[in-house]
């Protein structure tokens, strides 16, 4: 019978007395440590903001930028001399351009005319 139960399944009676019992165990973990002699305040120790000295700062800040060097004299390198041509644009003539506007126009007309 190793069944744990649902917190969601108690009554508002047992939670109280949950609640209840809960605080008699830390007033007694309480008594029984000042009695040990060991500290009472249980929270765990802030931790210390550890700081970089000056020096550090310095010494990353310059691996950082030779990174940065070496990374665009890299990219320098493996581009060519010139750059390569944009791909012209192709010109649509202006009886061309009526041409395709007759016919969406009276394909749209179509359409609306199927809708009614």
């Amino acid at each position: 019978m190793n069944e744990t139960m649902n917190p969601l399944d108690l009554t508002v009676n047992q939670l109280k007395r949950a609640a209840a019992i809960k605080e008699q165990i830390q007033v007694l973990s309480k008594e029984l440590r000042a009695i040990l002699g060991a500290p009472v305040d249980t929270r765990p120790a802030r931790k210390k903001n550890r700081t970089m000295s000056t020096a550090t700062k310095k010494q990353i800040a310059a691996a950082q930028k030779a990174r940065w060097a070496n990374l665009r004299r890299a990219k320098s390198a493996t581009r060519s001399v010139k750059p390569a041509t944009k791909a012209k644009k192709k010109k649509i003539s202006s009886a061309t351009k009526a041409k395709l506007s007759a016919k969406l126009k009276s394909y749209w007309a179509a359409k609306k005319a199927g809708k009614k």
